[in-house]
């Protein structure tokens, strides 16, 4: 099988659940997009490295989150922006994960790397040592990250009730 067109096939057959998954990350359907498709690039030019090993999608999902991060550390600021857009990717999955405005808005309102450790705990459901890993952090500051997280998602959001049930 040719390399560039095993990596077109799992570009292919992988892009809708990158793009889910680097709009968890960034909040945004532009960021996301110009995160996977940076993420895409350096992963094509090291795909003869990476072909025999078992999961590519873990490395694309690793180049995606240090990327997001690096943009973080490089800015050391947050665009803010007072309510989320009103086009977004439009996706069934991402459509039944959004659920509740609030926690979204409560999300973007979180530091990058807080949001990064509670994307990946809670959306992708990585242990502790994977997250710090995938970060490049210790264990010790993804503990830390993700209980200040916590702790900021408990006081800026309650969950919407709807006909007696929490939604």
């Amino acid at each position: 099988m040719n390399e560039a067109l095993s990596f077109e096939e799992f570009a292919e057959a992988r892009a809708d659940a990158l793009m889910r998954y680097a709009y968890v990350l960034t909040g945004d359907p532009h960021d996301a997009a110009d995160l996977l498709q940076e993420s895409l690039l350096r992963v094509r030019a090291a795909w003869p490295g990476i072909v025999n090993k078992r999961e590519p999608e873990g490395y694309v999902r690793t180049t995606m989150s240090r990327l997001h991060i690096s943009v973080w550390r490089g800015r050391r600021r947050e665009r803010l922006m007072p309510e989320p857009p009103e086009q977004g990717y439009d996706d069934a999955a991402l459509t039944r994960a959004e659920g509740d405005d609030g926690l979204w808005h409560a999300l973007g309102g979180l530091p990058r790397k807080q949001r990064a450790v509670l994307v990946l705990r809670y959306y992708e459901s990585l242990s502790d040592a994977e997250i710090a890993d995938v970060l490049g952090i210790s264990r010790g500051t993804v503990r830390s990250q993700a209980s200040r997280a916590l702790d900021k998602l408990r006081a800026a959001w309650r969950p919407s009730v709807t006909n007696g049930s929490v939604r």
